[in-house]
């Protein structure tokens, strides 16, 4: 590898690691233990391996049928099945089997803080493939990319994951609300919504829609503006109810154990 390459996982690894402590900075009132952040985002990172795996047995089984990089059926398919529905159910994974059971995930905001954690140990390393297959299209290509998805892809990982996250620790804590499975649904929606944007441009140039193509570019800026917009209230949300509950007991109670409320 050389230096120029070095210095494009620098510039792709950056963003994650940035947006890693402004999650961690909402949490600042009764932070998290740092080694365990650290295991969410390793894991969330390594979560790249069985997505990879199933992304390509899902596109494998129907590529014949949907031609999947230039219809819009197979657009389709792959923002919402194969990239989104695939994604967000490996970071349940994380969340799931690294923090939901202990006893230091005793908060609502520690929802938002774990998954987001998560989602952008994910995004670290997703963020140094694409910008790398990028590069050889050039450098000015690749890092055109990587400062794109440096304000777009990097906090959307963050943002969808932290809405399954919230709805989780709302049902576990305060036995309201939709759940995993609901957060679930919602950050399945804003994810595949925001990867048709993408996926959609190659149908829509062949057809001769290039126009319409770029004008659907603002989609995902528009998405990501939203999933901000819910994003920061949930974690008023949290971090209301948390401080409330803490008033009255020093030290509240952990959830309801193992057994997640999955609705």
């Amino acid at each position: 590898m050389d230096r120029s390459h070095v210095y494009l996982v620098v510039a792709a690894a950056a963003p994650a690691l940035i947006a890693m402590w402004v999650v961690d900075r909402l949490d600042r009132k009764r932070p998290e233990p740092a080694s365990l952040r650290r295991k969410v985002a390793v894991f969330g990172a390594l979560s790249v391996i069985p997505v990879l795996i199933l992304d390509g047995i899902l596109l494998a089984a129907l590529r014949g049928s949907l031609e999947p990089e230039f219809t819009y059926n197979g657009a389709m398919f792959k923002a919402f099945v194969a990239a989104a529905a695939v994604e967000e159910l490996c970071k349940i994974g994380v969340i799931y089997w690294i923090v939901w059971r202990r006893p230091e995930f005793d908060e609502r905001l520690d929802g938002i803080v774990y998954a987001s954690r998560a989602g952008l140990g994910f995004a670290f390393v997703e963020n140094i493939l694409y910008v790398l297959v990028a590069s050889k299209g050039g450098m000015e290509h690749a890092l055109t990319v990587a400062g794109l998805r440096a304000v777009l892809a990097v906090p959307g990982h963050a943002m969808w994951s932290a809405m399954i996250g919230y709805f989780a620790a709302r049902r576990r804590f305060d036995r309201t609300g939709p759940g995993f499975v609901g957060g679930y649904l919602l950050a399945v929606a804003m994810h595949g919504a925001y990867d048709y944007a993408v996926f959609a441009q190659a149908p829509l140039r062949l057809e001769g829609y290039g126009d319409l193509g770029t004008a659907l570019l603002a989609a995902p800026l528009l998405l990501t503006v939203i999933a901000f917009l819910i994003v920061r209230a949930m974690a008023r949300t949290a971090l209301a109810l948390d401080d409330a509950q803490h008033a009255q007991t020093p030290h509240p109670p952990p959830g309801p154990g193992p057994t997640p409320s999955w609705a």
